[in-house]
């Protein structure tokens, strides 16, 4: 396969063009399918590093600014119930699997599925990075003292620490920090109240600016701390963000604590990095085929990348596979089995995806016949 006349977020090297053979990027390509973009923007598959898969069917649920993770939860509980229950009755392999066509659809090719439930791998959707250990929090997390030091692998551990406000947010990464006395790897999520000298006692911290804006209306500012830690993104669930991960990065380009390259790293090579698995994250040779295709917006390429939409993705590739395709490419070089594909519209914007949307919302409604997906499918 060959993609022709492509831009890189941020490239000034002018046009260029991406060989593949089977599930790797390579100059030694097939031309067996040969696609003319035409000037639009590729990059990585995006890597979302927090995501809780099972819980996108929900709402964002949230009735005031909390001080902690620990009172929004006590207060959805309380206040949410019924629309809580209601999802719940949606089995959980239906929400997980719209977790993952969520981020699909958003161009996310691999995502750090925040959970200790069944994980449910698909061929052709994205990857579920499940090399670490999983910890909820210091404050939920039952015998996590005991489950940090005395794991048999070398994984690190991925916990909620620092998520609010108060005290009580600072005194539990203290804690967190006194009691990791096998000194086990640590990849923080949240971390609002993190500061420079403790950040550097991890391995990573996991950015949610928009879900930690909507709950508690601060969120960290990584300018102070991305010279001490590896900063990574994620959207976390639709419990507390949009779906859409491209209206979180916008977000996070508005608060400058990151610049364009920072952020575009932050879900791309750095992402890769720290999870392991360093064949993605990236466009050269020798990578896996994980690649995100793109209208070109703007002149300018970190515009055109920052203000991308799903309705503005043109190709999806996975381990070389097309699970994401616009029609329009379809119409003019027919490069897919129409048979192994669901047609969706997104904003009046026509794209083939990997089948099985079609049957999942399907199921879904039978559970919540008022849920509305940010798609229609289209019969035919």
């Amino acid at each position: 396969m060959l993609l022709k006349n492509l831009t890189l977020p941020g490239s000034e090297t002018g046009l260029i063009n991406i060989g593949i053979r089977g599930d790797r990027i390579t100059n030694n390509f097939s031309k067996d399918i040969e696609i003319d973009f035409n000037d639009a923007i590729a990059f990585p598959g995006l890597i979302n590093s927090h995501d809780h898969l099972e819980f996108n069917l929900f709402p964002k649920l949230g009735n005031m600014i909390y001080e902690d993770y620990v009172e929004w939860g006590d207060d959805i509980h309380l206040n949410n119930r019924e629309v809580i229950e209601l999802v719940r009755k949606v089995p959980y392999e239906l929400r997980f699997r719209w977790g993952l066509y969520k981020n699909l659809l958003c161009g996310i090719t691999t995502v750090a599925h925040h959970g200790n439930g069944i994980i449910f791998n698909i061929k052709g959707m994205p990857g579920i990075i499940n090399n670490y250990n999983y910890l909820h929090s210091v404050r939920l997390e039952k015998r996590w003292t005991i489950k940090l030091n005395l794991s048999l692998n070398n994984y690190p551990f991925v916990i909620h620490v620092g998520e609010g406000t108060n005290n009580k947010s600072s005194d539990e990464i203290n804690k967190l920090l006194k009691w990791n006395l096998t000194e086990r790897k640590i990849i923080a999520v949240h971390g609002i109240v993190l500061d420079k000298e403790l950040c550097k006692k991890f391995t990573a911290l996991v950015w949610c600016p928009a879900s930690n804006l909507f709950l508690y209306n601060r969120t960290v500012d990584v300018s102070d701390l991305k010279n001490g830690i590896n900063i990574l993104f994620g959207t976390d669930s639709a419990l507390s963000s949009d779906w859409n991960i491209w209206n979180h990065l916008r977000l996070a380009r508005r608060l400058g604590y990151l610049n364009d390259l920072e952020l575009y790293e932050s879900i791309t090579e750095k992402g890769a990095d720290v999870w392991g698995v360093n064949s993605r994250g990236s466009l050269v040779e020798n990578s896996m085929a994980d690649i995100v295709i793109t209208k070109r917006l703007y002149d300018n390429s970190w515009d055109s990348f920052y203000n991308t939409d799903p309705k503005d993705i043109l190709l999806i590739l996975k381990d070389g596979r097309i699970v994401f395709l616009d029609k329009e490419f379809e119409d003019k070089c027919h490069i897919i089995n129409r048979n192994d594909f669901d047609l969706i519209g997104i904003n009046n914007n026509n794209k083939y995806v990997i089948k099985g949307i079609r049957v999942l919302l399907e199921r879904i409604k039978e559970y919540l016949p008022d849920y509305e997906f940010p798609f229609n499918v289209i019969s035919g």
